[in-house]
């Protein structure tokens, strides 16, 4: 009994994770935050080093007390880690309004390192952003949330692109300039465009703004009061529908082309305060037209209110949603349904499964 024991204790001061190879010890501290990661050093002299050749860098000033720290570490950083390594992903969020160079260094060492993935959420004084990021070829994902550090403003996007690799693009907190008729189609030279995300956003003017994309299959929209007054879409590939609208419910058009969206199959649209008349009710409800082959919808109650507003809803001849599977309901408590409306869209889906989510404010 003594040497089984024994056996156990000595198989438990084994240390079996720094026997592992390195290629799988830089997999496990690819998920934490590179703060952990490099503290990883002092374990022994196995780890000395590990971490110079870490594929990702997350840095995130919320895991320092202090900016001056966070700023000092990312130099560090970028100045030991081994240069042979690969750096597949970077994720840069900095609270409070960003120092010039440290932004330039970074943006400098994405460009210079061929990034493959980027994520940028940062407050600075716009003439310190490098634009160049529009024109690394290497970049497949691109995340940036850029915010003014003075003022409400927005960054002007580029009117050009030269991003061939990109499949998946997020957007915060920018301005897109339209041509002379008004419109403003920013994102027609990414080919291979899968995913897009827009928050914040604004057209110049309040214009309309044209998503054409052949390979777009995943669109979330979120738009405020002011942003643009109309949506046109030519996104024969689109499968999965987000929008969430803020005070307005705006136009969506199709555009002047054959394509339509019918090969959207997941919608999920939500509105907060809407200007509750009879014109954004019809509005409304020709999105849901035009969404008739959809397989499952998320709405909010605010829907079913505006809806209610259409004139004689409970007569109009309603044909779509014929494939509806599922449809949920996020209900905000206390708040009422409307007689008749979820109904009135499940007409001809008798077999779908409906359900109300109760959710609290």
């Amino acid at each position: 009994m003594k040497r089984r024991r024994q056996r156990y204790n000595n198989n438990v001061k084994e240390d079996r994770l720094s026997n592992l190879p390195d290629f799988l010890l830089l997999h496990i501290l690819s998920f934490v935050d590179t703060k952990h990661a490099v503290q990883t050093c002092i374990l022994s002299t196995r780890w000395k080093n590990i971490w110079k050749h870490l594929p990702t860098l997350t840095l995130h000033s919320s895991r320092f007390r202090n900016m001056k720290d966070f700023t000092k570490f990312v130099s560090r950083i970028l100045s030991l880690r081994e240069e042979s390594t690969t750096l597949q992903s970077l994720d840069f969020q900095r609270s409070g309004i960003v120092e010039p160079h440290l932004l330039k260094r970074i943006v400098k060492y994405v460009v210079s390192h061929n990034v493959q993935r980027l994520r940028i959420n940062i407050r600075c004084d716009f003439q310190h952003f490098q634009t160049c990021l529009f024109s690394c070829h290497t970049l497949t994902s691109l995340d940036l949330s850029v915010v003014h550090s003075r003022t409400s403003e927005k960054l002007l996007f580029p009117s050009s692109l030269n991003l061939p690799a990109l499949t998946s693009l997020s957007l915060q907190s920018f301005a897109f300039p339209v041509g002379n008729d008004g419109r403003t189609e920013p994102f027609m030279t990414l080919q291979n465009l899968n995913s897009l995300i827009i928050r914040r956003c604004k057209v110049i003017d309040a214009h309309t703004i044209c998503i054409s994309s052949a390979t777009l299959a995943n669109l979330t929209l979120e738009t405020h009061l002011g942003d643009y007054c109309e949506i046109e879409l030519s996104t024969p590939s689109l499968c999965t529908f987000v929008c969430v609208c803020i005070e307005v419910i705006p136009t969506l058009k199709l555009c002047a082309s054959k394509t339509n969206l019918s090969s959207v199959k997941h919608v999920a649209i939500h509105v907060f305060c809407p200007s509750r008349s009879i014109k954004t009710s019809l509005v409304l409800l020709n999105w849901l037209v035009e969404l008739s082959n959809i397989k499952s919808l998320i709405i909010n109650s605010s829907i079913l209110e505006v809806l209610s507003l259409v004139p004689d809803l409970l007569k109009v001849e309603f044909r779509s949603f014929c494939n509806l599977k599922s449809l949920k309901v996020h209900k905000y408590i206390p708040s009422s349904e409307p007689n008749g409306v979820l109904d009135f869209l499940l007409q001809n889906s008798p077999t779908t499964k409906a359900e109300i989510i109760n959710l609290f404010r």
